[in-house]
This record gives C-alpha cells, sequence and structure tokens, in this order.
C-alpha cells in the first residue's frame, strides 16, 4: 500500500517537473512543404544539411540573442 501511494504521488507531481526544451540557435530552417520551423541550428552548414533533400531554406533567428560584445 505505502509503495503504490508513493508511486501515484510521484507521478501526479511530474507534469510539474517537466523541462521545456528550447531550439534557440542563431540559424533557422523553414520548410517548403509547409510543415513548419526549426530553429536549433548553431552555424548555416547545419542548417543546410537539414533542408538538403527535403526543401527548404535556412536564414538567421532574429530573435536569437547577440553575443555579448567586448570592449
Amino acid at each position: 500500500m505505502r509503495g503504490t501511494v508513493l508511486v501515484v504521488t510521484a507521478l501526479a507531481a511530474l507534469p510539474f517537473t517537466s523541462v521545456y526544451a528550447r531550439a534557440d540557435g542563431p540559424w533557422c530552417s523553414y520548410y517548403t512543404n509547409g510543415n513548419g520551423t526549426n530553429c536549433g541550428f548553431y552555424t548555416y552548414e547545419q542548417c543546410m544539411a537539414n533542408v538538403s533533400g527535403i526543401g527548404g531554406y535556412c536564414q538567421r533567428n532574429l530573435s536569437y540573442p547577440p553575443s555579448p560584445t567586448r570592449r
């Protein structure tokens, strides 16, 4: 009985502990078939390899935070 209560409590708390993955790279691939975008690329080459063969194009992610400038 005690084990069942523990399992039920752990399963009930699971939605509150989830971490959302974010794909916030500086490059986004836009698919030509209308299935959306993917902004998880850190180089232009990664982005182009993703759309190669399936159709699409790559563009800079405008919402990607710029790197801090050095003084």
